[in-house]
């Protein structure tokens, strides 16, 4: 059975993608190398924005894996301008995604981009995978293997999040989170 670990960064100090791990993020990427130790983990793909690679960097280092960035994994750019209301239009695009806004993606778009990782690792034959990524991309790549998982859910993902997919003989997905959030 295949199984890919998808993982939401740490606390960051920003939303930029050169933003870095708060003090209490560093402390959490250090608890979640500690929950994820028992794991067999046989490939790790981040993110290539610096909040993603240093919540994995201590799991990288503890299983001794090269950590591979993938684009793909980055943030869904919901728009380019600075948008006032960005959290009803991000609520708006889970209900729509076709929905864009000033030269962002549309939900659809960006989980097609983040469903592409997951169909590559799923031909590959590495059968544990983790792949560190971002809170809408994380919800959105969820969303395609439980259609109901929506904006009420994004916003109940804690800093970190850790979900299991594991891919079954009958094509199915089962969907299992992992992380408790009072964790850290």
């Amino acid at each position: 059975m295949k199984s890919i670990y998808v993982i939401r960064h740490c606390e960051a100090k920003g939303q930029q993608r050169e933003a870095r791990l708060t003090a209490k993020g560093v402390q959490q990427a250090e608890t979640l190398a500690g929950f994820l130790s028992n794991m067999d983990i046989d490939r790790i793909i981040s993110s290539p924005f610096v909040r993603a690679i240093e919540s994995i960097q201590p799991v990288a280092e503890r299983k001794d894996k090269k950590l591979e960035l993938d684009d793909r994994l980055s943030e869904k750019i919901l728009s380019t301008r600075n948008l006032p209301d960005w959290l009803e239009k991000l609520r708006e695009a889970f209900d729509d995604l076709d929905l864009k806004f000033d030269d962002g993606e549309s939900s659809r778009d960006a989980m097609n981009r983040v469903t592409s990782v997951v169909e590559e690792i799923r031909q590959s034959d590495v059968e544990n995978t983790l792949i560190v990524t971002h809170g809408n991309l994380m919800a959105l790549l969820l969303k395609k293997f439980q259609p109901d998982f929506g904006f009420e859910d994004w916003r109940n993902l804690s800093n970190p999040d850790v979900f299991l997919l594991q891919f079954l003989d009958n094509n199915e997905v089962k969907v299992e989170r992992l992380w408790v959030s009072d964790t850290v």
